[in-house]
């Protein structure tokens, strides 16, 4: 029977969108007509906080959030504006120039909430303007504590930063503030100071319209107003550091971060987040070595600006004083000792030279790319059984993954998986037994959880292990490689959605510790004859030339954000 060749259908492109002809401070840009809402997708107007950005002009707001629903009640966004002034016949007034006459509105309009019109003008730079802010600012600062010197937020704050840019140098009140809750324990990962809170109700819509989990709201009247959680209820759920994140104040703190750094003594390096398969992009705060915390970094691709718990607070074992920083060799006797890597290179190089046929190595989806695509070479060459160790957890609606290895589709696209995860794992451990395997490489995993016991593992010939912490597998090595964690290193993933996405080095690895690809690097070029490459540069360009799936990617192609590939 003859084969059946469908034919591509004709589909027509998309319109463009349509745009409209708005003046920003007295500059003409073109704008969509709608923008995507923040929670449906569904087109809505555009407005004028959003054209105001698009024209590159900045429009204070406290309230406003560009992946939340539109509250309008912090009054910050306030501007003046004026439209095409309409004339008896319903047409446009013109000018002698032939310009459209513009009626200016009697009463300022909330950026952040109303809609653009075909021809309409905005100013945001007006006396009026200025003036409207200085108000708003005065009003949100009559109740709030000079504490800056002591809050968290000193930094990072919207309410310093507009002080400055759009207050007034004194304050006109004298009467008593109003003192609401301090410190106030709203649950396991977050602190509240109602004082500072300004009511923008930011963590507010976040919690229920993002989560879907509707535990905050506000109490009381007027300057009494206090943010809090439902009666009985503990602010708790997997997503609560990231009201930390849009609160534009100090009202919210993380007990994980409070008081532990000043966040300019902080460099901040662009990561991504290895504690799933989703890949959420991050900054990573660190300073004179040490990772203070992990922050969720735009991408609308994979995360928003959001990240969860469970992934932010997976850092502190990158500093955990037992980590393994020097390599290690065991003698025939048993007794193991440090080693430089010079010197124990040569000798794993000398008893690898008879391995062939009889080796296996198991490597983690932890690994990035690269260094699974060198470990997939060092495989063909020595006809190697290869696996990965699967791992799940429970999953939710929003960002966390069930799938808590950051890169199993990286493994399988570079090659050094072609069954499923898992399933060599019997395999490699019958092939011990029988004696048919008697070299075993091991890559960040300690296998005696998963059916290679201490038993099995004391018949081989050699026992080569790189990873991070100590173990039960790096116990029995005859070899023990020290790796880095991903903050350590720079490298690649590829996310469960096929986004190849690069991360970059934040800290210094601990003593002789080194990124695992430049042990493989050395293997690579004794054992499989391709060498080219000094750098992550160039092994991931020569990487990219030889996987199918990553045709056409480059190191500096990926950007920031990264790149979708096919899965």
């Amino acid at each position: 029977m003859a084969e059946t060749i469908s034919k591509p259908v004709a589909t027509n492109p998309a319109p463009p969108p349509e745009k409209l002809k708005v003046k920003v401070d007295g500059k003409e840009v073109e704008v969509p007509k709608t923008m995507a809402d923040p929670l449906s997708g569904k087109p809505i107007a555009t407005t004028m906080i959003q054209a105001c950005a698009l024209a590159k002009v900045d429009v204070p707001h406290y309230c406003y959030h560009p992946k939340l629903p539109v509250a309008g009640n912090c009054r910050m966004c306030l501007v003046e504006f004026g439209t095409p002034a309409i004339g008896p016949d319903k047409k446009p007034i013109l000018m002698p120039d032939g310009t459209p006459k513009i009626a200016k509105a009697p009463r300022p309009a909330i950026a952040c909430a109303t809609p653009i019109s075909p021809g309409m003008e905005i100013y945001t730079n007006t006396p009026a303007v200025k003036q409207m802010r200085e108000g708003v600012l005065e009003f949100l600062l009559i109740n709030h504590p000079l504490d800056c010197p002591i809050c968290d937020q000193a930094g990072e704050c919207k309410l310093q930063e507009y002080s400055v840019d759009y207050g007034k140098s004194e304050s006109r009140f004298a009467e008593p503030k109003v003192h609401k809750p301090k410190r106030v324990d709203l649950g396991p990962r977050i602190v509240l100071d109602d004082e500072r809170c300004i009511l923008c109700t930011r963590c507010i819509r976040f919690t229920k319209d993002i989560v879907g989990d509707d535990a905050l709201g506000i109490v009381n009247r007027g300057s009494y107003n206090t943010l809090t959680a439902f009666p009985g209820k503990k602010f708790d759920n997997n997503y609560t550091l990231n009201t930390v994140d849009i609160c534009p104040v100090g009202a919210l703190t993380s007990k994980d971060f409070r008081f532990r750094m000043r966040v300019w003594f902080l460099k901040e390096t662009k990561s991504v987040c290895a504690s799933c398969a989703t890949g959420c992009n991050i900054v990573i705060g660190s300073r004179e070595g040490k990772v203070y915390r992990y922050e969720p970094r735009e991408n609308d691709a994979v995360n928003a600006c959001w990240m969860c718990d469970y992934g932010r607070l997976n850092y502190k074992w990158i500093g955990r004083e037992d980590r393994l920083d020097a390599v290690q060799g065991r003698n025939a006797s048993g007794e193991t000792r440090s080693l430089q890597s010079a010197q124990a290179m040569p000798q794993i190089l000398d008893r690898l030279k008879t391995a062939a046929g009889s080796m296996a190595i198991i490597a983690s989806a932890r690994q990035t790319n690269e260094e699974l695509y060198l470990l997939a070479k060092l495989a063909k060459s020595f006809s190697a059984l290869t696996d990965s160790i699967p791992r799940e957890g429970a999953g939710d609606k929003l960002l966390l993954s069930t799938d808590r290895n950051p890169n199993a589709n990286g493994a399988r696209l570079v090659g050094f998986l072609s069954e499923p995860m898992g399933s060599n794992l019997p395999k490699i451990a019958e092939g011990i037994r029988n004696g048919r395997i008697t070299t075993l490489l091991v890559f960040g995993e300690d296998v005696t959880k998963y059916g290679i016991g201490a038993e099995l593992l004391g018949k081989l010939q050699l026992l080569v292990v790189s990873d991070i912490l100590p173990n039960e597998t790096t116990k029995l090595a005859h070899f023990v490689l020290p790796g880095c964690a991903h903050a350590e290193k720079r490298g690649t993933f590829t996310n469960g959605k096929g986004r190849v996405q690069k991360f970059m080095k934040a800290v210094e690895p601990p003593g002789d510790a080194r990124p695992e690809w430049e042990f493989l690097h050395e293997l690579s070029i004794n054992f499989t004859g391709r060498n080219g490459f000094v750098s992550i540069e160039g092994l991931f360009n020569q990487m990219a030339k030889d996987v199918p799936a990553f045709a056409g990617l480059t190191w500096g192609g990926l950007g920031d954000l990264g790149v979708t590939v096919p899965i």
